[in-house]
């Protein structure tokens, strides 16, 4: 069967109107039988993907479904905490009366967007955690209905009405501890670094200072306990850090990414995908740096602790690339995206995330497909594929537009050279690019908001 996406071209010249109508069809199986899994384990992988603010579930589906063509399974929920246009809330009937189904057929709730400033205040802060709990929260729910999924266990709260789930039963590799991938987009990258963390350190938090307040505490003896190891792997595309550090959970900032405990693999665990605007944001980007370091409180470190030499993160920018390049809007809204935030070629951006993202889980053991020749830009060798593409992970510019990012705060030269391309080196150090996205607002240039962060 065919699904048809409908879609205006409206642009012409610098004005925009509806103009002209295109069809897109794709093929689609409803409820196609799952592969037997090829794996070593005879187990399909998983990654949970965390969706940013403006977005949901269907948001990313060009990222997702091309992960999950390479042989993975790929969670992606729409989060309830406001952050997406409106989430419908679908009450399960009971096995009462005909009239008690009739009311709760009828009892669709929504949960609307919600508003909050992208300048740092104490306001702010508790929005941003409050709707980080719910995220958090969720994503424990998650992970519990999948190992229930995969015994078998029914679970009565979820809607299996057009997609029927017993199938995924025994083929989700979700209990070896560690080889949940957890993925996300912005606020949704947030999300999952902060999910990541409190689980990991939950058994800590006696020794953090009285003003630290969790937001999700699973029991030491909780399977996600079990799950989050230093070789869990984390993908984190365009990553929102205002959220992560709020006064409130500063201790937890203060930690590093669990991959840099003893026993992990470093930085190789981690990748860090930034759009060109996030990279220009100077500011924020030290941020990151931070985030990203075997030590985010001091910008003193390097990666020698301990007596230990650990990896370097897998840290890129793409050039021209907006902050939406990592969602559908991009691909499907090209000449927008263009016009507006100066991203080219989005289709290529897209795939030069997922070799990425491929690679990664590669190197950390994951079992996933091989990168086809054409996705590698390797025409000379068509019909080739291979599980080596070192080239997307290189730091020496192997692929043309696809940069290494050093994670040195104190080196910002590379950024210095965007910007002076740009003609706007003087704002470089201080200020937001006028036109960076979190989700789907603009976020205009304010004085001194930066500088806050």
């Amino acid at each position: 069967m065919s699904r048809l996406l409908e879609f205006e071209d409206s642009s012409n010249g610098d004005r925009y109107f509806p103009r002209l109508l295109y069809y897109i069809s794709i093929p689609v199986r409803k409820n196609a039988t799952i592969l037997k899994p090829t794996t070593s384990n005879k187990r399909w992988p998983v990654m949970i993907f965390s969706h940013g603010l403006g977005g949901s579930r269907n948001a990313y589906s060009h990222l997702v479904g091309s992960v999950a063509s390479h042989g993975m399974i790929v969670i992606a929920p729409e989060h309830r905490d406001g952050s997406t246009p409106v989430s419908y809330i679908r009450d399960v009937p009971s096995n009462n009366s005909v009239s008690e189904k009739s009311a709760a057929k009828k009892a669709k709730r929504t949960v609307d967007y919600m508003k909050l400033s992208h300048t740092p205040s104490p306001e702010v802060e508790n929005g941003r955690n409050a709707q980080l709990k719910v995220r958090l929260w969720e994503l424990g729910v998650i992970h519990d209905s999948l190992l229930k999924l995969d015994i078998g266990t029914e679970l009565s709260n979820l809607n299996s009405s057009s997609t029927p789930l017993t199938p995924f039963k025994g083929l989700m590799d979700v209990h070896t501890p560690g080889k949940i991938t957890f993925a996300g987009h912005s606020f949704g990258a947030a999300t999952v670094a902060q999910f990541v963390k409190s689980t990991f350190y939950s058994p800590r938090t006696s020794e953090a200072p009285k003003e630290y307040m969790p937001l999700f505490t699973p029991s030491s003896r909780s399977p996600i306990s079990s799950q989050i190891t230093p070789h869990t792997p984390l993908i984190l595309l365009d990553v929102w850090c205002l959220p992560l550090r709020a006064d409130a959970t500063r201790w937890l900032w203060n930690l590093p990414f669990p991959c840099y405990s003893e026993g992990g693999p470093g930085g190789s665990a981690l990748l860090a995908v930034e759009s060109q605007a996030f990279f220009k944001w100077q500011i924020h980007l030290k941020a990151t740096k931070r985030l990203l370091s075997p030590d985010p409180s001091s910008d003193k470190y390097d990666y020698t602790t301990s007596g230990k030499s650990w990896s370097k993160p897998n840290f890129f920018y793409a050039n021209a690339s907006a902050h939406l390049s990592q969602s559908d809007f991009g691909v499907l809204f090209p000449w927008m995206t263009k016009r507006i935030f100066g991203s080219e070629e989005p289709e290529r951006v897209m795939k030069l995330n997922v070799r990425a993202i491929l690679q990664v889980l590669r190197n950390q053991q994951i079992e996933v497909s091989s990168t086809s020749a054409e996705d590698m830009e390797l025409a000379e060798k068509e019909g080739i594929e291979t599980k080596d593409d070192t080239a997307i992970l290189g730091q020496n510019g192997e692929v043309r537009a696809w940069n290494w990012i050093s994670t040195d705060v104190n080196d910002m030269e590379d950024v210095d050279d965007v910007n002076a391309a740009k003609g706007n080196v003087e704002d470089a150090a201080t200020t937001e690019p006028s036109e960076a996205v979190v989700g789907n607002e603009i976020m205009k240039q304010k004085t001194g908001t930066a500088q806050r962060l």
